[in-house]
C-alpha cells in the first residue's frame, strides 16, 4: 500500500504515516495496533511491531499445551472425538503436528508415518519421497500446499522459520520451475480433495482448514485444525475400522 493508501484506510493523515515511516515521528502504542489492524498484520508481527517501536508485546505467546489446557482444550479434544472415525489432525504455523484423533493416527500407522506432537512436519512428509509415492494426485496437492505457504509468507516476511520450511520444500528434486514463484493471483481454496494409498487401496478424502476466529494471543492465531471427510464407500469402509484398536492421541 501507499502511504496516501494506508492513510486514507486507517484516517489518519498522510503527512503522519510520512513521518512515522521516516522516522521523524514515534508511534503511539494506539497507533501501532491501529495501523497493524488496518494492513491485516499477523499476531506475531503485531507484537514484532510493539517490540520494534520500543514497546512491549501486547498478544500473549504461550506454548501449544498452555492454550490448550482448560475450557478451549477440552472443546478441541471433543471436536477431535466427534469426528471419529474420520481424521482430524491440529497443527501450528509451520505444520507441524500438535494433535490429532485416533483416526489420524491409525490411518498415518497404516501407511507407515507415526505422528507424534511437534515430531512431524505434514508438509516436509508431504514433499518426502515416500510422501509423493503415497498421493496418487501427489502433484495436485504439493502445487497447493506450497501456494498456500507462500501466501502466508508473503503475509509473514519476517517469519525466518517460514522461509527455511519453504526453502526446505523448494529443495524437492524436481519441483517444476514455475512453482518456485509465488502467484498471488490463484484463489486459495479453503477445500482440497487428497488420495492416499493405503496397502491396495486408494482412499479419497475432501480435506478442510479451518482457523480460530479472532483470537488473543499468538498461539491460537497460529493453530489450525485439518478436517478430512471421506469421498467414496471405500474409503468411508476403511475410517469405520480404523477405531478397532486404541491409539494415543
Amino acid at each position: 500500500m501507499s502511504q496516501l493508501d494506508l492513510a486514507l484506510a486507517a484516517e489518519v493523515s498522510s503527512r503522519h504515516i510520512s513521518f512515522l515511516e521516516t522516522g521523524r515521528s514515534q508511534p503511539s502504542v494506539e497507533m501501532v495496533l491501529y495501523l497493524a489492524e488496518t494492513l491485516d498484520v499477523p499476531l506475531r508481527e503485531r507484537n514484532d511491531l510493539l517490540r520494534a517501536a520500543g514497546f512491549e508485546a501486547h498478544y500473549a505467546e504461550p506454548t501449544v499445551d498452555d492454550v490448550l489446557d482448560g475450557s478451549l482444550g477440552l472443546a478441541l479434544e471433543a471436536m477431535l472425538e466427534h469426528h471419529e472415525p474420520f481424521p482430524l489432525i491440529v497443527v501450528d504455523r509451520l505444520y507441524r503436528v500438535v494433535r490429532t484423533n485416533r483416526a489420524a493416527a491409525r490411518l498415518f500407522e497404516l501407511v507407515g508415518l507415526k505422528l507424534g506432537r511437534n515430531e512431524v512436519n505434514l508438509l516436509k512428509v508431504m514433499f518426502a519421497a515416500e510422501g509423493a509415492e503415497l498421493i496418487p494426485n501427489w502433484e495436485e496437492v504439493a502445487v497447493e500446499a506450497l501456494r498456500r505457504l507462500q501466501r502466508e509468507l508473503l503475509h509473514r516476511p519476517q517469519d525466518e522459520e517460514m522461509q527455511a520450511l519453504l526453502a526446505d520444500l523448494l529443495a524437492t528434486p524436481g519441483i517444476p520451475d514455475s512453482w518456485r514463484q509465488p502467484d498471488p493471483g490463484t484463489p486459495s481454496d479453503p477445500q482440497l480433495t487428497l488420495e492416499l494409498r493405503v496397502g491396495e487401496a486408494t482412499l479419497s478424502f475432501l480435506t478442510t482448514i479451518t482457523a480460530f476466529n479472532a483470537p488473543n494471543n499468538v498461539t491460537l492465531d497460529e493453530l489450525r485444525i485439518e478436517s478430512w471427510f471421506p469421498l467414496d464407500a471405500e474409503t468411508t469402509d476403511v475410517c469405520d475400522h480404523l477405531l478397532g484398536g486404541r491409539t494415543q492421541k
